[in-house]
């Protein structure tokens, strides 16, 4: 499940209590490496998704960066000054903890579970930089792609550039295929989907695949069910993720050309029972032929009940 470490496990908030905030949680190995396998343990799932946060790659490179309790990430609004001010060169050891979290649990992982890395992409990162944190339907960013898309696209270059190196890494240090979050896809307008959202995927799924031409990389464009076939054809994504509101026809039809994940309301795994078990077969009759990574249509939440998902893996694996 995407999001799967999340604050739903009690274990998972034992952990957090020993970090002194999230970014430090994100970056020591120790805890990152626990976390990331507890849900592994509880619930023996196919795939390992690792702990760590969208914010590290503008982190890394010198943007300033900060998490508050009840707030989320709070970034410095974006600025020219800022922009200039950020270094490459410091994104490989800054990102070191993070990639040794990755050895560790290709080592410690069970030997049939799939590893998957990820990073935010480059929209979505610089959605919370415009304003310096979360707007409603990001205005602030979307007036700010108009306003100055010069300024918007030397940052979004900058990210590209670090979140390509980034995937390489995860991929050498063992992960099996990475993910690329565009989680505020949808709010874009036809020209910004195609120029802030698809072509600096495409850039880093090209800059990924020049490094490790067999690396496979997840799409993942929330709220975005009219533009996939587009999306698919304009990044070079070998897999996409689909959110609970795409239908079921297009679903298929995105099916027909390459593997798709999803898309359980995460709001059904909360409320269990038949609205669970209703959710989990609608998906397997609709797209159980595959090729199917059977998902959650975006992030668990918190108020999720863990016998909810064990519910959910059973069922899903009696099919």
């Amino acid at each position: 499940m995407m999001r799967q470490a999340g604050r739903y496990l009690p274990e998972y908030r034992e952990a957090r209590a020993k970090a002194p905030n999230f970014l430090d949680f994100c970056y020591n190995p120790d805890l990152a490496t626990e976390v990331t396998l507890q849900p592994i343990r509880r619930y023996g799932f196919d795939a390992s998704i690792l702990f760590s946060d969208i914010f590290v790659v503008p982190d890394a490179i010198g943007y300033p960066v900060r998490f508050e309790e009840g707030r989320g990430p709070v970034l410095e609004p974006l600025s020219a000054k800022l922009v200039d001010g950020l270094e490459q060169g410091r994104a490989e050891a800054h990102l070191e903890p993070v990639i040794e979290t990755v050895r560790r649990l290709r080592a410690q992982l069970p030997g049939e579970t799939t590893l998957l890395g990820f990073c935010g992409a480059p929209w979505t990162v610089a959605c919370y930089s415009v304003a310096g944190h979360t707007t409603q339907d990001q205005t602030a960013a979307r007036i700010g792609s108009y306003r100055d898309p010069a300024l918007l696209g030397r940052f979004i270059d900058q990210l590209v550039t670090a979140s390509i190196q980034y995937l390489v890494r995860q991929l050498e240090a063992g992960a099996d295929a990475v993910q690329i979050f565009d989680t505020w896809a949808g709010v874009l307008d036809e020209d910004g989907f195609r120029r802030w959202c698809i072509e600096p995927t495409r850039a880093i799924v090209a800059g990924v695949k020049a490094q490790r031409p067999e690396a496979k990389v997840i799409g993942f464009p929330k709220a975005s069910a009219a533009r996939l076939e587009s999306y698919i054809d304009g990044t070079g994504i070998d897999a996409v993720g689909l959110d609970w509101t795409v239908p079921d026809t297009l679903a298929r039809t995105v099916q027909r050309r390459v593997p798709v994940q999803g898309n359980l309301d995460p709001m059904r795994l909360v409320a269990g029972g038949k609205a669970l078990d209703d959710g989990i077969d609608r998906v397997l009759s609709a797209l159980g032929e595959g090729p199917l990574i059977f998902n959650l249509g975006h992030g668990v939440t918190p108020e999720t009940d863990p016998d909810n998902v064990a519910r959910m893996v059973e069922r899903v694996r009696r099919g």
